[in-house]
């Protein structure tokens, strides 16, 4: 079986393509062919050794995949081979990753995909709407009505962020680039601020003067001092990226106001979230609310490349597919 695998945390150079021995499946695993895997940010965070997890050496990389199921245990009900699956959760915590030919799924993080939607389509959005989902409304506990700032609104995790708060009835302003308001206003932002304009903050309390009930940071700036002063009562302010910024909290504000501050990677997420996520996943895909802006189709041969892009921002915006 051919895959894309290092033998020790590094950087992405540290890839090697070749052979390794087929993974064989346990009675509640479903062993998938697969036809389209991703890169994502946290992909690359797991390859470095930034986010420490279990890696079973040689570690096969990557976390999503859509596929076809080759053979299923007796412990994986309801799947027969043939079927199109996903899954958005492998690559860590002691399981092998996507980026292979072939790779097991257990029972519980495997995923019909709907009929009709294509593989490639599906893989590039499965990790950024799984995460806008849970960040949305298990953390942030969006409600209809609310005003949701999306900060990054551009980025493939703020899009969904926007579609999903949209679809949820709630009110979304968005930051972006002025070249990207465009896209924001079509997939569901009502306003959309350059994050560049030195008037950001005035602009989000003239466009927001009830207070924003939702802030979600994907941008990893994380400017929380400023930002804290512009939340509703009980406003809650999400982060998903960042990891390296040390923000400036100010207390009083937040208690005074039951405002809350809390992180959030979706590496965390329970089975039962991950599943709650995928079904409103799959509703979006089938409902085809839910698309790449543009893609990079590139061989398995080239998952290391394809980590140093988006290492080095090169991506911006665009989703690699990889089809082995």
């Amino acid at each position: 079986m051919r895959a894309a695998y290092i033998e020790r945390p590094g950087p992405a150079a540290e890839i090697r393509y070749g052979e390794l021995p087929a993974p064989r499946p346990g009675p509640t695993d479903a062993l998938v062919d697969v036809l389209a895997t991703t890169v994502n940010p946290v992909d690359t965070f797991v390859r470095s050794g930034a986010y420490p997890t279990a890696l079973p050496l040689p570690f096969v990389v990557g976390r999503d995949l859509v596929g076809r199921v080759a053979e299923a245990g007796p412990g994986v009900p309801g799947v027969r081979p043939g079927d199109l699956v996903w899954c958005n959760s492998l690559g860590h915590d002691g399981r092998q990753g996507a980026a292979a030919e072939q790779a097991v799924v257990p029972a519980d993080r495997l995923y019909r995909l709907p009929d009709g939607v294509d593989p490639a389509t599906a893989v590039t959005v499965l990790h950024p709407a799984a995460t806008a989902y849970l960040a949305l409304f298990v953390h942030g506990r969006l409600r209809p009505g609310e005003t949701v700032v999306v900060a990054g609104a551009a980025g493939n995790v703020g899009a969904a962020l926007v579609t999903l708060a949209a679809a949820a009835d709630a009110r979304v302003v968005a930051t972006a680039s002025a070249a990207d308001a465009g896209y924001c206003r079509r997939i569901g932002a009502a306003e959309v601020l350059d994050y560049r304009d030195p008037a950001l903050l005035s602009g989000l309390r003239s466009v927001c003067p009830d207070g924003i009930d939702v802030y979600l940071d994907t941008s990893g700036r994380n400017e929380l001092e400023s930002v804290v002063d512009l939340l509703a009562l009980r406003g809650r302010i999400v982060l998903l990226a960042g990891a390296r910024a040390r923000p400036v909290l100010p207390a009083g504000p937040l208690y005074m106001n039951d405002r809350s501050v809390l992180g959030f990677v979706i590496s965390h997420a329970t089975v039962a979230e991950l599943a709650e996520a995928a079904g409103a996943v799959n509703r979006l895909l089938a409902a085809g609310r839910v698309a790449p802006r543009e893609v990079v189709p590139m061989p398995l041969s080239s998952v290391g490349e394809a980590h140093r892009m988006l290492e080095q921002g090169e991506l911006r915006g665009r989703r690699v597919v990889i089809r082995p």
